[in-house]
């Protein structure tokens, strides 16, 4: 009997996953990690379908760190493994590795999830959350403790944004991928050009719906570190709705 403690999926990078460097673009990356996330809670018996026929709830992601070590290119074909760690409280741990054809580990990435009650949209404790869960791997893709990112105070607008139809999944908010299409605007094609990111990292703070506006701010003066910052509040109270941090590396290295 296969396990299911860890699940693998082939993906092909298709001509709609990449930038203008035919390279895979990352919001289309997060979007592999939600696809096989999904699959595997499904597999496991906690999938969208049985969270809202049970328990009315939903998964939301909350922290998210990616480490590039290759971008995969236009028609390249990968291999993504995903796996569930032992659950917090509240919160549910979850990993990722993307291989080559080779098999060689090209991307590392941890992620944090909680179950947020669709109605009243408080979280759930993971106790109150009855599943059979495979055997627990302990195993870390990234030896690292997700942490709560803060911004310097050194921020400048880079733009406005109202979330629209396209942006939102079926939780009805903003998708946790289109963050990442939102934090790569803040940046020119010539700034793309000129770096690529090594490591990005995740606060999804708030939730924000469509029609609402984001105000995306950025901090570029830690560049010569190798780091620039991003977060986004909304327009009406200044909430926070995420805050991120991405290391780049000159184009080429």
């Amino acid at each position: 009997m296969e396990s299911l403690s860890v699940y693998k999926k082939n993906y092909r990078v298709e001509l709609s996953d990449i930038d203008f460097t035919k390279k895979l673009k990352l919001s289309a990356l997060f979007e592999y990690f939600q696809d096989i996330a999904s699959q595997h809670a499904d597999k496991i018996g906690y999938g969208f379908d049985a969270l809202m026929q049970k328990y009315g709830a939903s998964w939301m992601l909350v922290r998210i760190r990616v480490d590039i070590i290759r971008n995969p290119e236009w028609n390249e074909n990968i291999l993504i493994e995903t796996w569930p760690l032992e659950p917090g409280k509240i919160e549910f741990d979850r990993d990722f590795l993307v291989r080559d054809s080779r098999g060689n580990v090209i991307i590392r990435a941890v992620s944090t999830w909680i179950v947020v009650d669709m109605k009243t949209r408080e979280v759930k404790r993971s106790s109150l959350i009855d599943i059979e869960r495979p055997p627990v791997i302990t195993e870390r893709a990234i030896d690292c403790k997700l942490e709560r990112l803060k911004g310097s105070g050194r921020l400048e607008i880079a733009y406005k944004k109202t979330v629209g139809y396209s942006d939102v999944d079926l939780n009805g908010h903003l998708n946790n991928s289109k963050y990442v299409d939102f934090i790569m605007d803040c940046f020119s094609l010539e700034e793309h050009r000129k770096y690529s990111v090594k490591t990005i990292e995740i606060n999804y703070v708030n939730e924000i719906l469509p029609g609402e506006t984001l105000i995306l701010y950025k901090d570029i003066s830690a560049l010569d570190s190798d780091s620039v910052y991003v977060e986004g509040v909304k327009e009406t109270d200044g909430k926070p709705v995420f805050r991120s941090r991405v290391v780049v590396t000159a184009s080429g290295k």
